[in-house]
């Protein structure tokens, strides 16, 4: 039996699933898409292991702020974002070290 998998991430990042749906998508040209979807978008990440880094939803992380997303960066878990739907995605994808080379 497996006792391990790899993968290509260089980077996890939590994106609390229960604020996004609070927001009812919150992101993107229609404000209709949620904060993880339009991350993996915006950068074109692909899903699963496969990525280059995971934007993952998760459970309730229990901050619960009005009109944002609480985003935890997995490599820099001591500081939790909170994200609102009018963040600029290239800024919030750096401040996450998700900025991929050549990507504007």
């Amino acid at each position: 039996m497996k006792d391990h998998v790899r993968s290509n991430w260089r980077n996890a990042v939590l994106v609390c699933r229960k604020c996004s749906k609070k927001l009812d998508g919150g992101f993107g040209p229609r404000g209709d898409e949620r904060l993880a979807k339009m991350l993996r978008k915006h950068l074109s990440l692909k899903k699963g292991r496969r990525a280059d880094a995971g934007i993952i939803e998760v459970n309730c992380l229990g901050v619960c702020p009005k009109g944002a997303v609480t985003v935890v960066n997995g490599a820099d878990s001591r500081e939790w974002l909170l994200v609102r739907p009018d963040a600029d995605l290239d800024e919030l994808a750096a401040m996450l070290g998700l900025a991929i080379a050549g990507h504007h």
